[in-house]
């Protein structure tokens, strides 16, 4: 299949760029996978959708305030983002401008409180930066770090918290799972009352998730690759909702690849932590996830791709140009889908 087989025309007024005041008054656009049959709703009618024995499973990355603003020894600003934990303090960073970057410099942050040194450059262009601090590393980001906004989100986010899900708790991901953007502790309290069960797991989003596909055909992509985790006792949770005949219920695309990852050819569950780098698109056989609640994601991306495999291409993409034409917002602070 070609990328541009998965292309359509948004409005760049669309993209929502700031998040509503309230978190579940976002519109929820349901898809009928089989039928390709279209409703309109709002997220707060989620638990109407849901049947009593579903198993609803959610990401609970942290987002790291990744995102720091540094001055170089010698002089000059740079910006860091960092990208993964290489331990011993030790963090792969994407930096700008990266010219300036050589092994060997030093860049300041703060009053000097947060302190990296270049110690590798990769392939790719990131650097291995060694941050020297006293204290508690994380401690010291949650004061001199901002929140890594994607490249279309143009707005300063007034509430850091906005950007993190409200059961968010596990360090460590470059990026929100934007599909639980939308949950309130009180919309998760009515879902579990009426009998659904509510699972959690792990996957730290990286930066790669909106990396371009810039291969003509979706084959020849390769996947970036991301560290996630499933508890024994999530996987027999999860089990048993399959077996009763429940259905597993993903939030967002992290925790689709998380489980379609650790789920065997019967679509059981184990207990699983390691980096995937799964590719989704169409002709994928989904072994243990039966529906989805996601965003509205970008053109020609792999997250489009990965829902074209669950619902099928024509439904999906017939489904936002309605999105489109209805007026939804779309990306990371924009509208949900429910597919099932």
């Amino acid at each position: 299949m070609k990328t541009t087989d998965f292309n359509y025309f948004l409005p760049e007024e669309l993209i929502a760029q700031t998040p509503l005041e309230k978190r579940d008054a976002s519109r929820l656009l349901t898809l009928d996978k089989v039928s390709g049959t279209v409703e309109h709703r709002r997220f707060s009618e989620l638990p109407g959708l849901l049947r009593r024995g579903d198993c609803l499973v959610l990401n609970d990355s942290r987002v790291l305030p990744a995102r720091l603003f540094g001055r170089l020894e010698t002089g000059g600003a740079i910006e860091v983002v960092l990208l993964r934990d290489l331990g011993g303090s030790i963090w792969e960073c994407l930096t700008r401008p990266g010219r300036k970057m050589k092994i060997g410099t030093r860049v300041l942050f703060g009053d000097a409180e947060l302190s990296a040194v270049v110690e590798a450059v990769t392939d790719g262009g990131n650097r291995h930066l060694h941050f020297e601090f006293e204290g508690i590393f994380l401690e010291v980001l949650e004061r001199l770090g901002r929140m890594p906004l994607p490249p279309y989100i143009h707005e300063e986010l007034q509430d850091s918290e906005r950007y993190q899900t409200v059961y968010a708790r596990e360090v460590g991901s470059a990026a929100a799972p934007t599909a639980g953007l939308h949950f309130t502790s009180e919309l998760l309290a009515s879902i579990a009352t009426q009998g659904v069960e509510i699972v959690y797991l792990t996957l730290h989003v990286g930066l790669g998730t909106f990396r371009p596909v810039k291969s003509d055909d979706i084959e020849n992509h390769e996947m970036h690759s991301e560290y996630c985790h499933i508890s024994e006792d999530a996987a027999a949770r999860i089990n048993a909702a399959k077996a009763r005949g429940g259905r597993v219920v993903a939030v967002g695309t992290t925790s689709c690849r998380t489980l379609e990852s650790a789920a065997a050819e019967d679509g059981s569950i184990r207990e699983f932590s390691a980096f995937t780098d799964i590719f989704i698109y169409p002709g994928y056989r989904f072994r243990c996830v039966d529906a989805l609640v996601t965003n509205f994601h970008l053109p020609e991306s792999t997250l489009i791709m990965l829902i074209s495999a669950l619902a099928g291409r024509e439904n999906v993409l017939a489904a936002y140009e309605m999105a489109v034409r209805e007026r939804y917002r779309f990306f990371s602070f924009g509208d949900a889908m429910f597919i099932s």
